[in-house]
């Protein structure tokens, strides 16, 4: 019953906000269940304006739970025609790390840093939206590791280069012996955050980009 949902949702998801995405799954949860608790689920709103990406972490490490958890919200992750396209490296060893932390020209440094990173891989054949799948799913570890209280960052691999030159995606497949019918989408880095950030602030929101009914109408 929930993947019938959230496939509906998902034929919606490119026309609405993601906060409306979580509304619609909130409501189909409580009809399913009404007895749950959904605390976590009233503090969405918070939880959105609270994560801001982190590029500076901690020496502190996570703990067994925390990568658990994380890893649960990976694999719960909606998509399409619940193809779970989508396959998950998870990397802690520091000199990976650092060897990551080059698979872009810029943008990808703090990847060393980092207390986990989370590549993000798809397979084509098993999916022809596996990019809006593999970024659902890029997102919704970005959103637990918040609820967690722990910071990351989102690393673009796909259409990206090295300083060398070389593909992103050629990199890490080098580095990770992933095998070639799967592409990156990103890399989640994560952590225990090494500075604050505030939240988001309301008053920057672009409601011009918000239309009624027809573009541009008023």
């Amino acid at each position: 019953m929930y993947d019938l949902y959230l496939y509906d949702a998902m034929s919606c998801f490119s026309l609405f906000k993601f906060e409306v995405f979580i509304r619609f799954l909130r409501t189909k949860l409580y009809i399913c269940n009404p007895n749950s608790e959904l605390k976590n689920m009233e503090r969405f709103s918070d939880l959105i304006k609270n994560r801001r990406s982190m590029r500076k972490f901690s020496d502190e490490e996570l703990t067994q739970d925390e990568v658990v958890t994380l890893l649960k919200a990976a694999l719960m992750s909606p998509s399409s025609k619940r193809s779970n396209c989508w396959q998950f490296v998870v990397v802690d060893d520091k000199e990976m790390l650092e060897r990551l932390s080059h698979c872009k020209e810029i943008g990808s440094a703090f990847l060393k840093d980092a207390a986990l990173a989370v590549v993000v891989l798809a397979d084509p054949l098993a999916s022809d939206v596996w990019i809006e799948d593999a970024s659902i799913a890029s997102l919704m570890i970005q959103l637990q590791a918040e609820d967690l209280g722990l910071g990351s960052c989102w690393v673009q691999i796909r259409e990206r280069y090295t300083a060398e030159g070389v593909p992103s995606g050629e990199f890490v497949h080098a580095a990770l012996d992933i095998p070639l019918q799967l592409q990156v989408l990103s890399i989640i880095a994560v952590g225990h955050k090494g500075m604050e950030r505030k939240p988001f602030n309301e008053e920057h929101l672009q409601w011009e980009k918000i239309h009624l009914h027809k573009y541009g109408a008023e």
